[in-house]
């Protein structure tokens, strides 16, 4: 799976959030998007994964040498973000099996064993409203990392995390070296896996 990128620039009104960025992410690699709050990083993962449309430039999608067109590129990506909204008036287990009628689950998983491989078996019937801001980014984080998918797009992965959460975020993001990854972050701990480092502002 590649992503390239040629002389893409993004801009909001006359302003412009980035310009002339070549790129080409590939599977089998990280890529970690760093640089202070404000600097565009979440716009530019937003531009890579088709979610907002570019200003300038080219952007394409390959998967196994074949042209992948932008309106189909979703198929291809699961995604976790902090501003990603969950349906709160489901259970776990109703938005687990709600999730993966769009997602197959990650080959070696099954459904029944996500809850608790998100350290949530205990609330696999509690509704999504009464989760804490940790439990709803770890199931967040969870619905990505066991979405099979060959794009896995994490921002500011670790918000709301404490310790625990963060440790168990590290053990997860081992696990998916085959994947393209990208994650947005000024937190070192979240990205220093990464072989490739793009700075923002």
């Amino acid at each position: 799976m590649k992503i390239i990128a040629e002389n893409l620039g993004k801009r909001f009104n006359f302003h412009w959030i980035f310009r002339n960025h070549n790129y080409t992410l590939e599977s089998g690699k990280s890529y970690a998007i760093i640089g202070p709050n404000g600097s565009g990083k979440s716009t530019l993962i937003q531009t890579l994964i088709g979610a907002i449309p570019f200003s300038e430039g080219k952007l394409s999608y390959e998967k196994s040498a074949h042209q992948i067109s932008a309106d189909e590129i979703y198929k291809e990506i699961v995604l976790a973000t902090p501003y990603l909204e969950l349906i709160e008036e489901f259970t776990l287990q109703e938005l687990l099996d709600f999730h993966f009628k769009f997602k197959k689950v990650k080959p070696g998983f099954t459904l029944s064993q996500l809850p608790e491989l998100l350290w949530l078996e205990k609330s696999r019937h509690k509704e999504i409203r009464f989760f804490s801001s940790g439990m709803k980014q770890r199931l967040k984080l969870g619905l990505a990392f066991f979405s099979d998918a060959p794009i896995l797009v994490l921002d500011e992965p670790t918000s709301n995390l404490d310790r625990t959460g963060i440790e168990w975020y590290k053990a997860q993001i081992s696990n998916q070296q085959s994947r393209l990854v990208l994650i947005g972050s000024n937190q070192e701990e979240e990205y220093d896996f990464c072989q490739e480092k793009m700075r923002m502002g």
